[in-house]
C-alpha cells in the first residue's frame, strides 16, 4: 500500500515538472519570444520519454495489482482511481519497441527542424489598401473572405498554394514516411490508424462509418449550395479565392462595426460570467494579436494541469491560449471573439477537471481530441445565435445589430453550412489516403494530386479555399491525423445544444449551462469516455443527426428559428450573472509585453485592453 501510494505521488510530482518545462518552452518558442529550438526539442523528448516509459507502465500495473480488492475503503478507492488514470496515459502513449523509440526520436528532430524553417517563412498578399504586405494564415483567410478586390483575394490564395509547395519541398513527406515507420514498428498499418486508435479509442473503420454517414447526409445540400452560388454570381464564384467572399464577405463587412476587436475581451468575460463558467483559480495567459514569427494558428495548452494533491489541496491550472488577430483588418473582431470563446472554452474545461492526478486534465492522449473540442466548439457555437448577437453585438453608439443584418447573415451562411462542415471532413479523407501511400508514392506531384482530388470529391470544387497542405495541423504530430476530432466534436455540440434547448428553452447567458458542463463534461476529465459524457448530460449516445439536420436547414427554417430566439429573448428577464468574476488570474500579453491584467479587476483589464488597441490601431475605433 505504501509503495503504491509513493509511486502515485511520485508520478504526479515528476509529471508536473516535465510537462511544465516542455509547455513553457513550447509557449516561448511558438510565440517567438525565444528561439531556443534545441532546448524545446530536449524538453519535448523528455516529456515523450516520460509518457512512453515501459518501466513506469509496469510499475503502475504492479501497484494496481498490489492494492487490496475492497470497495469499502475510500482511500484505496481514491488511489486505485488515480493509478488507473496513469495506466490509461501510459497505455495510450507507450512505445513498446526499441525500433519505435528510435523512430520517435528521429521524428521529433525532423519536426523541430521543419518548425524552425516554417517560422522563418514569410508569406505575402495584397491587402485592402492595394498594398503588398506580410500575412499570416489567419490574415490570408480573412482577406479572401472580405477584400472586395478579386485580384487581392487571389493573392491570398496564391500565398497558400506557395505554402503547399514549400511544405512538400522542405521535408514534410519524409516526416510522413517516418511517422508511418514509427506506427509500423508498433504493429499498426500506418500512422493514421495508429493515431485514431490512440486518440479516439476506435478503429479507422469505425471512424469512417460515422464520417461516411455524415458525408452522405450532407452531400445534396453541398451540391445545391454550389449550384446556387454559380447561378447567382457566375461560374467564377466557386474559384477558391472567391468562395469565402461570396459566402461571407458582404455580411462580414457589415457586421464588423458591431463586433469590434477592442470589445472582444469584455464580451467574452461578460458572457462567460452570465453562463456561470469560472476557472477555479487558474492563471490564464492570452496572446491575441498577429506578430512576425508567431505560430499561425490558435491553440490552448496548459503548463500546469489542475488536480487535488496528496494532501487534498487544490492545485489550480496554468493555461495559455493564443490567436492571430489583426485589428485593422475587416472581420478581425469576429475572429477574435470566436477565438476567445473557443480557446476560453478549452481553458474552462481543463481548469475544471477535479481529479486526484494531473494526467486526467491534460490535453493529449488519452484525452480524446473530439471530447476536448466539444467543450470549445460548444462555447463558440453560441456566437452564431441570434439572441447572443442581439444581446452583445452593439456598435460604438450602443445600437444593437439590426434584425435585417442577422437575416442577411443567415441568407449568406446557412446554404453553406454543409460546405463548411465538409471543409473539416475533407481533412481526414485526405490524411487517411496520404498515410496509406507507399514511400515510393509519396512524391510532391502525387500528394498534390491527391489533395486536389480529395477536395473535388468532398468539397465539390477543384481547389478548396484552404488548400489542404497549407493546414498547420498536418505538420505537428500532436494534431496530425486528428482533424476529424473537430467534426466529431461539432456533432456532439449540436447534440448538447439540442438538450439545453429542450430543457431550458434557451442558451445565451443561461446560468445553468456552466455548472451543468462542469458536472457532466469537465469534472472527470479523460477518466470518462466522450460517449459517456453525452449520456451523463443528455441521456443519449453519440449521434451525428443533430449536426446534419442543422446543416440541411433551409434559409427560411433557420431564419424562423432566429426570429423565435430574438422574440423570446426580448421577453426574457435575464438573471444577474451568478458569479462576480471568472475566478482566474488573467494576463493579456503581446509577446513579452504585458498589455493588461486583472490585478485591479476584470472590468479594469478590459478597459486597459481596449485602450491599448485604440492606441495602437486607431483606425479600428468605429
Amino acid at each position: 500500500m505504501l509503495s503504491a501510494r509513493a509511486l502515485f505521488d511520485t508520478l504526479n510530482t515528476e509529471y508536473l515538472t516535465v510537462h511544465k518545462t516542455k509547455e513553457d518552452l513550447f509557449w516561448d518558442t511558438y510565440m517567438a519570444v525565444s528561439n531556443d529550438d534545441a532546448g524545446f526539442t530536449r524538453a519535448e523528448e523528455a516529456y515523450k520519454n516520460f509518457i512512453s516509459d515501459p518501466k513506469r507502465l509496469a510499475a503502475v500495473r504492479q501497484a494496481l495489482a498490489s492494492l487490496p480488492d475492497t470497495h469499502s475503503d475510500a482511500g484505496i478507492a481514491e488511489l486505485r482511481h488515480g493509478l488507473q488514470g496513469w495506466l490509461a496515459l501510459f497505455e495510450a502513449n507507450i512505445i513498446d519497441s526499441d525500433e519505435a523509440r528510435a523512430a520517435m526520436h528521429q521524428l521529433i528532430q525532423m519536426e523541430s527542424a521543419l518548425f524552425a524553417k516554417r517560422r522563418d517563412l514569410v508569406l505575402h498578399h495584397i491587402n485592402e489598401a492595394g498594398e503588398e504586405e506580410e500575412a499570416s494564415l489567419s490574415g490570408l483567410s480573412t482577406n479572401m473572405g472580405t477584400n472586395p478586390n478579386m485580384a487581392a483575394r487571389k493573392s491570398s490564395l496564391d500565398a497558400m498554394l506557395t505554402l503547399e509547395h514549400w511544405v512538400l519541398a522542405n521535408g514534410f513527406l519524409d516526416i510522413v514516411k517516418q511517422r508511418n515507420a514509427f506506427a509500423r514498428a508498433q504493429g499498426f498499418a500506418n500512422y493514421f490508424d495508429f493515431k485514431v486508435q490512440k486518440n479516439e479509442r476506435m478503429s479507422t473503420g469505425q471512424l469512417f462509418a460515422i464520417l461516411d454517414d455524415f458525408e452522405a447526409r450532407t452531400a445534396q445540400a453541398n451540391t445545391r449550395a454550389l449550384n446556387d452560388l454559380v447561378h447567382t454570381h457566375g461560374a467564377d464564384a466557386t474559384q477558391p479565392w472567391n468562395l469565402r467572399f461570396y459566402v461571407s464577405g458582404d455580411t462580414t463587412r457589415q457586421l464588423d462595426p458591431y463586433l469590434s476587436f477592442g470589445k472582444g475581451l469584455e464580451r467574452w468575460i461578460t458572457s462567460f460570467r452570465h453562463l456561470g463558467i469560472a476557472y477555479r483559480g487558474a492563471t490564464l495567459q492570452l496572446d491575441l494579436l498577429e506578430r512576425k514569427g508567431k505560430y499561425q494558428n490558435g491553440f490552448c495548452h496548459g503548463p500546469i494541469p489542475p488536480f487535488f494533491d496528496a494532501q487534498q489541496r487544490w492545485v489550480p491550472g496554468q493555461i495559455n491560449f493564443t490567436a492571430n488577430a489583426k485589428p485593422d483588418q475587416v472581420g478581425s473582431g469576429a475572429r477574435a471573439i470566436n477565438t476567445l470563446f473557443h480557446e476560453g472554452g478549452h481553458a474552462a474545461h481543463f481548469a475544471n477537471v477535479t481529479q486526484n492526478a494531473p494526467c486526467f486534465s491534460q490535453e493529449f492522449a488519452p484525452t480524446s481530441m473530439a471530447y476536448a473540442e466539444t467543450q470549445s466548439m460548444f462555447c463558440d457555437s453560441l456566437l452564431d445565435d441570434a439572441d447572443w448577437l442581439k444581446r452583445y453585438a452593439h456598435n460604438a453608439q450602443g445600437e444593437p445589430i439590426p434584425d435585417a443584418l442577422i437575416h442577411a447573415r443567415i441568407q449568406t451562411t446557412q446554404p453553406f453550412a454543409a460546405f463548411n462542415e465538409r471543409g473539416i471532413l475533407v481533412v481526414p479523407y485526405f490524411e487517411r489516403a496520404l498515410y496509406q501511400l507507399t514511400d515510393e508514392q509519396l512524391t510532391p506531384d502525387g500528394v498534390l494530386a491527391l489533395a486536389r482530388a480529395t477536395e473535388l470529391r468532398i468539397l465539390g470544387v477543384a481547389t478548396g479555399p484552404r488548400p489542404l497542405l497549407s493546414i498547420p495541423h498536418l505538420l505537428n504530430q500532436e494534431s496530425a491525423a486528428a482533424y476529424h476530432g473537430y467534426l466529431l466534436a461539432n456533432m456532439a455540440v449540436y447534440q448538447t445544444r439540442a438538450y439545453f434547448e429542450r430543457t431550458y428553452g434557451y442558451l445565451t447567458d443561461n446560468p445553468a449551462i456552466g455548472p451543468a458542463l462542469a458536472e457532466h463534461y469537465w469534472a472527470r476529465g479523460n477518466g470518462i469516455s466522450h460517449n459517456d459524457t453525452l449520456l451523463s448530460l443528455t441521456g443519449e449516445s453519440f449521434s451525428a443527426k443533430y449536426l446534419a439536420d442543422s446543416c440541411n436547414q433551409t434559409v427560411g427554417e433557420a431564419w424562423a428559428q432566429a426570429q423565435a430566439q430574438m422574440a423570446a429573448a426580448a421577453q426574457r428577464q435575464y438573471p444577474p450573472a451568478p458569479i462576480a468574476n471568472l475566478d482566474a488570474t488573467i494576463r493579456i500579453v503581446h509577446g513579452a509585453e504585458l498589455i493588461a491584467d486583472n490585478r485591479t479587476s476584470e472590468d479594469a483589464m478590459c478597459q486597459q485592453f481596449e485602450g491599448w488597441v485604440e492606441q495602437h490601431f486607431p483606425a479600428t475605433v468605429h
